[in-house]
């Protein structure tokens, strides 16, 4: 049978794998209960298995026995397969029978999705082993939700975990919207943004609601820095260079006729050259350092540079894009014309060697794509439709990619 037709008699498991992993989300790098799911989905399977030792993160490496191939690990290809396995902060109010046990986690983002996809597409290979005339690593990966768990991973070695560097990395991620049920999504070159972090505190003198001019409002200054923010990007980066700058906390006070001592700020960067990137960080800490100096403020600003912009070969996104259209037939994929604001710390694996990325689609059959809850939201749900064809995807690009390396293409 085939690869598909094979992950198609798994679904029911897949699914199963899927819901437990939903009904228990673990948030960040520690994920005790998840990587011990993963090790129990392996179990059994011929695969040489290492724990993180600064995460839970699980690598698995699959020795293809193909005749013919190396038997020095240095000498034989080998391609990544990566998922990632944490949850966010988020109540879920999805109402989905499986709904998380957990108070306060979510998997919102659909990365139960991707690890059962992964586990699936691990018997799929298994099974073939001995057509593999190289090897596979499967990056299980906790923390990707902002606390860089691939670079992590990087550091402890999962890209040399065969014994060699990989010869080429794919990477999944599933939508709750953007596209219609089932699609696959490519873009060669930049894909996604690079996302960092801005930490502000503004630092006053309280006093008297009653009396401002006694003392040294930080509230309006915070305020006038918020704004000016979004003039400062209109006004002085290129509109077809974009950035994306959100403010998703604001804090100050505690009654409403007292002045606090301190006002503070988070927000989000998002932007899509390099160029853009180093200039955000040079020109937000100059223009709060200035309106904060002109209230006779003070003001801490703490920039700090998280995930860099995903960036996939254009090659190895020709490879993923006929691996998909061989399978599933041209109409289940599309190619965007733009890259997406959403970041990824998969951009550290592609940063180091050849591969891409690929969109799936798992928004509810029935449901309009574009009015559907976005990833992230409590209320996103993913179809358990897609898991077979992720997980036989996940399985085809491994095996079709070191086929091509063995034969030296």
């Amino acid at each position: 049978m085939s690869i598909a037709a094979d992950a198609k008699e798994m679904q029911g498991e897949i699914a199963r794998f899927r819901h437990e992993l939903h009904q228990n989300p673990e948030i960040g790098l520690d994920l005790p209960r998840t990587q011990e799911k993963v090790i129990k989905a392996l179990d059994g399977l011929p695969y040489e298995i290492t724990l993180g030792e600064s995460t839970t993160s699980v690598t698995a490496v699959l020795r293809g026995t193909a005749p013919g191939a190396p038997h020095a690990s240095a000498q034989k290809p080998a391609v990544l397969l990566r998922a990632d396995m944490d949850g966010l902060p988020v109540q879920e109010r999805t109402g989905v029978e499986f709904s998380s046990k957990i108070d306060g986690a979510m998997h919102a983002c659909g990365h139960d999705l991707h690890t059962s996809m992964l586990a699936g597409a691990a018997t799929l290979l298994a099974e073939r082993r001995h057509q593999l005339a190289g090897d596979v690593v499967l990056m299980f990966q906790p923390g990707e939700e902002g606390f860089d768990g691939a670079g992590h991973m990087i550091r402890e070695g999962v890209l040399d975990a065969a014994g060699r560097r990989v010869d080429a990395a794919y990477g999944m991620h599933v939508f709750s919207s953007l596209e219609p049920y089932g699609q696959f999504c490519t873009k060669p070159g930049v894909m996604m943004s690079a996302s960092d972090g801005l930490f502000v505190t503004v630092l006053g003198a309280g006093g008297h609601g009653s009396a401002p001019h006694s003392a040294k409002d930080p509230v309006t200054a915070a305020a006038e820095m918020v704004t000016a923010l979004q003039v400062m990007i209109t006004r002085q980066f290129n509109m077809f260079d974009p950035v994306v700058l959100t403010v998703g906390l604001l804090q100050a006070g505690t009654k409403r006729n007292v002045i606090p001592e301190s006002a503070r700020f988070e927000a989000t960067i998002r932007t899509f050259s390099e160029a853009s990137r180093d200039r955000m960080m040079t020109a937000i800490p100059q223009l709060l350092t200035g309106i904060a100096s002109a209230h006779g403020l003070e003001v801490d600003v703490d920039y700090r540079g998280e995930y860099p912009m995903t960036i996939t070969d254009e090659d190895e996104t020709h490879t993923a894009e006929n691996v998909i259209s061989g399978m599933f037939g041209d109409s289940r994929l599309s190619r965007w014309a733009t890259p997406i604001s959403g970041s990824e710390d998969f951009s550290r694996v592609l940063a180091e060697v050849p591969g891409t990325f690929v969109g799936l689609s798992a928004v509810p059959r029935g449901v309009d794509h574009t009015t559907s809850p976005f990833n992230h939201s409590p209320y996103a749900t993913f179809d358990d439709g897609v898991l077979s064809d992720g997980a036989a995807l996940y399985a085809e690009l491994a095996v079709s990619r070191i086929a091509a390396l063995a034969a030296g293409n």
